[in-house]
Formats: structure tokens, sequence, C-alpha cells
């Protein structure tokens, strides 16, 4: 219990009303917010975190330097055990660095005092991976928690709270205890008491592990829409580069502490520079099928057969595949084979398998820089000639 109303604690904030953001100017003072910098900015600074157990000291984070764009969705990446909660937990100062800075708004957060800690969580909503919603209350008073505890005026929670019901699709549910919720819907209740204090600010940790994918693919979508129209920024953590590319604008890849890659998410899908992003994209990359696979040799013997090419794409420059133009070039009796191709953020990634006639020259014509970023031949097939 104590713990859920920590949480609910964290998301209140006293100013309601429509001018909330308004109340930036006269916030700055007590909170140490610069007016200049774009609210729901976040800028980590050389920051560490080590745990002391009873082994020793565990280093979780090293040396982490990034900036979070104010509006944008971050996603943070990483295996079991690489540091994305204690990341994320640091943004509300629920963890503490133990050094280095993390800045919101352009204020060091370790320097805040209890009442300018106080004001940093009432700006900065959190969702959980297992909602964290009081079974013996109602949606209607979990949503409300917040504000009931910030003594809110009741009329204006009523109101404040319809209006969030209605934005996550729970309109009607007000009286209806968790239990009789779906897990969709009992995410939306903790992504709407996570709204109701009009946060600039949103954390979500692994927010939808707990769903089942089409579930997950509505909550998403959700969030992206919520992301739209109120313009606040979501930081998430997950384990799944299938929730990145769905949602995320930039994404953090975390190894062991340490930050193993960083860019923006097309960039990072389409050109993975580190051992960790390859390993965490390979679910999403489909392999030859195990019969095609097992009959390729890797020579070409001169005789007729059929050679297996992949094009890849990395989304740069706009280069994506031209099927006529790859048709021409490697003549009649070109087929695709397997196509695993992606459009994120306008830029097509990833890659094309065709089967055409093996040649002397198809090393030299499958290199055309019109054709794709890079080409390979993967294997000889001579039974399917």
């Amino acid at each position: 219990m104590s713990a859920v109303l920590f949480d609910a604690a964290a998301n209140v904030m006293p100013v309601v009303g429509a001018d909330a953001r308004s109340a930036g100017a006269s916030e700055a003072s007590s909170t140490g917010k610069p007016a200049a910098v774009a609210a729901g900015s976040i800028r980590f600074q050389a920051v560490e975190k080590i745990y002391v157990s009873s082994v020793g000291p565990v280093k979780a984070l090293t040396d982490i330097t990034i900036d979070v764009p104010a509006g944008s969705i971050f996603g943070i990446i990483g295996r079991s055990g690489a540091g994305k909660s204690s990341m994320l937990r640091t943004i509300n100062r629920l963890e503490r660095p133990t050094s280095g800075q993390v800045l919101v708004d352009g204020a060091d957060i370790s320097t805040f005092n209890e009442d300018q800690l106080v004001a940093l969580r009432r700006r900065v909503g959190m969702i959980f991976q297992h909602f964290n919603l009081l079974s013996a209350k109602t949606v209607f008073a979990n949503v409300a928690l917040p504000l009931v505890v910030a003594g809110v005026p009741k009329q204006e929670v009523k109101e404040r709270v319809a209006e969030v019901l209605k934005l996550v699709g729970l309109g009607g549910k007000e009286n209806t205890y968790p239990s009789r919720l779906s897990g969709g819907q009992k995410q939306r209740v903790g992504i709407a008491r996570a709204l109701v204090s009009r946060p600039e600010i949103l954390l979500c940790d692994e927010a939808t592990s707990a769903l089942d994918p089409e579930t997950t693919l509505s909550i998403l979508s959700l969030l992206k829409d919520i992301n739209r129209r109120l313009g606040l920024t979501i930081v998430l953590i997950t384990h799944e580069m299938s929730v990145i590319r769905e949602i995320c604008d930039h994404v953090l890849v975390l190894e062991a502490g340490r930050i193993a890659e960083t860019g923006r998410v097309w960039e990072v899908f389409g050109n993975p520079r580190h051992e960790a992003t390859r390993s965490l994209l390979k679910p999403l990359d489909r392999g030859l099928p195990e019969d095609l696979a097992g009959r390729l040799d890797s020579q070409w013997s001169g005789k007729p057969a059929t050679a297996l090419v992949e094009f890849t794409y990395t989304g740069v420059g706009g280069l994506q595949p031209d099927l006529g133009r790859l048709f021409a070039v490697l003549g009649d009796g070109t087929n695709i084979i397997q196509s695993n191709l992606d459009r994120i953020q306008g830029h097509v990634s990833g890659r094309l398998i065709v089967a055409t006639a093996a040649r002397s020259d198809l090393h030299h014509l499958i290199a055309n820089p019109d054709l794709a970023h890079a080409a390979r031949i993967i294997g000889y097939d001579a039974t399917d000639v």
C-alpha cells in the first residue's frame, strides 16, 4: 500500500486548470527550472549509479550522457540487468545517481530540496508494468487519487477525471472495479492516473510487457496519440525492439549499464553498429526457410544453379528497393524469395532476398550502388534450376 501511495503522490499537481503550463514562470523560482528551457526536456550528464549489496558494490549505470528532446518519445532498451529501470527512475529521483547530473527542464534535480522534489514529481507521471491499481477502489477513485492527495476541490477532481477517462477510452467505466477490467483496460486506468495531474513528462516502466500483442498495439497507439495531442515527453523502457519500432522517435541501447548505441529509430534499425543492438533486433529478422538454407552451397561450381542474393537497405539517402531496376540488372527469371523491409519515420530499411541465375559477373552486377546500400550472395542452389 505504501508504495502505491508514494507513486500517487509523485503524480500530484496542484495546478489543474487549463493554464497549468503558464504556471511555469512562477514555479521557476521554487524548482530551479530555467524559463528558457523547453518543458519536458531531460539531460543525463556523466551519470553513474552504484548499488551496495552484500557481495560488494554493483555498478548499474556508467557514464550515461544523453539528451532527451522535449516532446519526443524516447525509448530505452536493453537486456535484463542492463540498467534500464535504474536510468528511468533517476528522472523523478526515485533513484539518486551516485555521481553525475540528471537535468529536468535544465535544472539539476540532485540539488533539489524536499519541496523542489515534490514539485518535480508533480510534473512527472509514471505508468507501470503491473498497473499498481487499488483493487478496493473504483476506476474513478484510482484515477482521482493523486488529485485527492493534493487537496484539489471535488468538482475539479470530477471534471478532470472524466476528461482523462474519455481521453484513454474508458468513458462510462468510472464505477467499475479493477477486477472487472481486462489487462488493457487496467493499463488505461494507469495511464489516466498518470495524466490526471497534467504532467510534462510521462515515464513508462515496461508498460506493455504484461499484455498480449493486440492489446500492446492498442496501448502503444494510445501513447502516440497522447504524445501528439498533449505534446508531453514520453520516456519508456522495454526489452522488445518491436515496441521501439512502433512508437519511438529516438532509442538508446543499454548494455551492462553503458550506452551501446543511440540515435533516431530508423538509423539504429537500419544500420545497427553494436552487437547488443543486433542481438535485440534478431527476433524481428526472419531467417531463410530451413529447407532452402539447407540446400545452399557457399561456392558456385560453374554449373547451372540459382544464386540467392541479399540486398540490404539502411534508410540513408532515400535509397529503397526499385524492383524495375533490380530486375533489369539481374535479368529475366529473377524472383523475390523473401522481404524483410520496414518503413520507419519515412525511411525504408531491412533486406530483400532474390533468386537469380548464377553467372560469373554476378558479384559485379550486384555491386551497383543504385540497387542497395549493400549486397551479397548468400549461396547457390543447384537443385532449383
